[in-house]
């Protein structure tokens, strides 16, 4: 890689991380997305590898905390906004990311030429493996136990660093959300804490030795392969987008956001009407609260996440494909402008 955690500027990496938190709010959208484009992937990954190796120094350990820093004003300044946002306006939202995801296209372009045979491989591999990801995969079985909590902590781990997945996805994709962030509850650890340590520790551990393997490899890959893995990079970057198709909704508005999800399980798990509304600020009446409880009896925690992320397309007006169009552009531009500015930071 040509340029070290540190060469970033402040200004950039602190952007990087406040979309970084951002997309994590977002459904669709994961922060590696983000950092990609950017044009901060390669620091970002090799920042991550030095720490797994404790190759640490003053410079990465500022690299980190400025990232660190807009991303959590992100989480908590923007959570309450873009969760009404996303649940009111998804479409907004959306647009918006669609145009600062191919915004990064240009750059990443750059790092990938010459154009060659492995290289356009590469690319259409990464645009294949989004496409198996969002079209091709559903729900496996697999045992539980400690070698599968290791392996799929190892995969939700590591999607965290690889743009166009979330952690959470993986664990939906096994079937395990439910057994894991179950497990996480501390209604879950005071009553049965064994239980819950067999299972948070090895996703723990696991999560652990997948980032550090993954950002290794994937730091060696960047320095000696550097155009087949950009192309690669560039494959998952454009597939990306394939599931932040604006002009959708949630199948199931009760469950589209988290504090209605919660409130669901809440009502599910006995709380009264009145206890609920006070606790998550709801007006709901007895009849809605029977009639979700009749709805969604059967479900665990895992199966309400699932349902509250199924979406279905709507026929836009005509007003809502300029507004998206002019969103996209705008969100474009953001991407393109900051790293127009490091370009020129660089000469």
């Amino acid at each position: 890689m040509s340029d070290s955690p540190s060469n970033a500027s402040p200004p950039r990496v602190l952007a990087t991380g406040f979309l970084m938190g951002l997309a994590n709010l977002v459904p669709g959208v994961s922060g590696g997305t983000m950092v990609l484009a950017m044009g901060l992937y390669d620091r970002f990954i090799e920042a991550v590898a030095e720490l797994t190796t404790l190759k640490i120094s003053a410079r990465l350990i500022v690299f980190l905390m400025v990232l660190g820093v807009g991303l959590v004003v992100a989480l908590v300044g923007l959570a309450g906004p873009a969760v009404f946002l996303v649940s009111s306006y998804r479409w907004v939202m959306y647009s918006l990311f669609i145009g600062m995801t191919l915004g990064g296209v240009p750059e990443l372009a750059r790092s990938s030429r010459p154009a060659t045979v492995p290289v356009f491989v590469a690319t259409a591999a990464g645009l294949l493996v989004m496409v198996g990801l969002f079209l091709g995969l559903r729900e496996a079985s697999v045992p539980h136990n400690l070698i599968a909590f290791g392996l799929v902590g190892a995969l939700a781990a590591s999607s965290m660093i690889l743009p166009g997945v979330s952690g959470s996805y993986i664990l939906l994709i096994f079937g395990m959300y439910d057994v894991v962030i179950g497990s996480l509850s501390a209604s879950a650890m005071k009553e049965d804490f064994g239980a819950s340590v067999s299972v948070v520790l090895p996703v723990a551990v696991g999560a652990v030795l997948g980032i550090a393997l993954l950002s290794n490899v994937l730091k060696l890959a960047l320095s000696r392969w550097s155009g087949p893995s950009h192309g690669f990079l560039l494959g998952l970057l454009v597939g990306a987008v394939l599931g932040l198709w604006p002009f959708q909704d949630a199948v199931h508005k009760d469950l589209a956001t988290k504090d209605a999800r919660k409130s669901v399980e809440a009502l599910l798990a006995g709380e009264t009407v009145a206890a609920v509304n006070a606790e998550f600020d709801l007006e709901l009446t007895d009849a809605k609260a029977a009639e979700l409880k009749a709805t969604y009896a059967d479900a665990t925690r895992g199966d309400l996440k699932q349902l509250g992320m199924k979406l279905e397309r709507f026929r836009p007006s005509p007003l809502q494909v300029l507004g998206a169009l002019i969103l996209g552009v705008a969100g474009s531009l953001v991407t393109l402008l900051l790293g127009a500015h490091e370009e020129r930071a660089k000469t």
